[in-house]
């Protein structure tokens, strides 16, 4: 890729004839950093168990781990019985170890919070004690599933009569892997899993369908502003809102707050908006993801961003220092 010389800002980009190199496999990915036949990984895409052996195997790399604001969600078809059940869709959220998804996904580099970005890097995110309090995000699991197969009991499930149903997600490793975990942690309240991997180009139209019943995804925001999150992904009618959700209420409350002035009477409004949707189980967030940027030392002018994988890619104060 070369230089643009008409570029808007003088004396920018610095670079001129930056090579991509695809390169599917990130183990790959991390030989070619290693051997020197790359200068940079692409932004945002080294996992934490990637990262530890990036730094293992090349002690010199600089390596960013940061928040991508991208949230790995439960997405349970609203529409489809017996999943229609507002009890069992509780019952499923309560199931949820989010700490365990983050130790063993993320080697313990995550983030559990609501639907919007944590703090301390997201300005609007709930404090954590007060994600605590929402239904299913205590850290007493065994207390919640015990809940939880209370109410899969109340509607008829039980040891003796199992919920069997297909778990589909992304055919990505990561993503398959996560949605394992999620499979097992659903045994514990009667609900046996099957996995269905389903093709990167097949599954938004899959999931936009509602031809699902239930699916482990992952929702990108844009930046870190409750009107994109909340008008694009739980708005009654919006273009990203892959379970369905519709609630009069809350788009109410969705307008309030962008016409709120005030910044902490916007970012109450914001909380309250949170909880409801934890209430409602509205695309249950099971944690938010961090992964890092890794580059050589020579690297200079790169700036990690924190509440996006979207923003920081111009690379126009990007430079090489040998």
């Amino acid at each position: 890729m070369n230089r643009n010389p008409e570029y808007w800002k003088p004396g920018r980009p610095y670079l001129d004839g930056i090579e991509y190199h695809i390169i599917k496999n990130p183990s790959t990915r991390l030989l070619a950093l290693a051997g020197g036949g790359i200068d940079m990984i692409q932004p945002y895409t080294v996992t934490p168990p990637l990262l530890k052996e990036v730094m293992s195997q090349v002690p010199q790399a600089i390596c960013d781990l940061v928040p991508q604001n991208i949230s790995r969600d439960l997405l349970i078809n609203r529409s489809r019985p017996p999943f229609d059940n507002r009890d069992l869709r509780l019952a499923m959220a309560l199931s949820l170890d989010r700490k365990s998804f983050i130790d063993i996904l993320e080697d313990g580099k995550g983030d559990i919070g609501a639907a919007m970005l944590p703090p301390p890097e997201g300005q609007w995110g709930m404090p954590l004690e007060m994600v605590a309090a929402l239904p299913g995000y205590g850290l007493d699991v065994p207390k919640n599933r015990a809940e939880a197969r209370h109410i899969m009991q109340g509607l008829g499930w039980g040891p003796d009569r199992r919920l069997a149903v297909k778990v589909s997600t992304r055919n990505t490793t990561p993503l398959i892997n996560a949605a394992v975990v999620l499979i097992d942690q659903l045994k514990e309240i009667y609900i046996d899993g099957e996995l269905e991997p389903v093709d990167n180009a097949l599954w938004f139209t899959k999931i936009m369908r509602h031809d699902y019943a239930v699916a482990l995804g992952l929702t990108f925001n844009a930046v870190d502003d409750p009107d994109q999150t909340f008008y694009e992904t739980f708005a009654c009618g919006a273009d990203n809102n892959p379970d369905g959700y519709c609630n009069p209420e809350i788009d109410q409350l969705i307008d309030s707050q962008s016409a709120q002035l005030d910044e902490q009477r916007r970012r109450g409004l914001v909380w309250e908006i949170e909880r409801r949707l934890a209430e409602d189980g509205a695309r249950p967030i099971i944690h938010h993801s961090r992964q890092a940027t890794c580059r050589q030392p020579y690297v200079k002018g790169f700036d990690s961003m924190i509440n996006s994988v979207y923003n920081g890619w111009r690379f126009e104060d990007l430079w090489l220092d040998k």
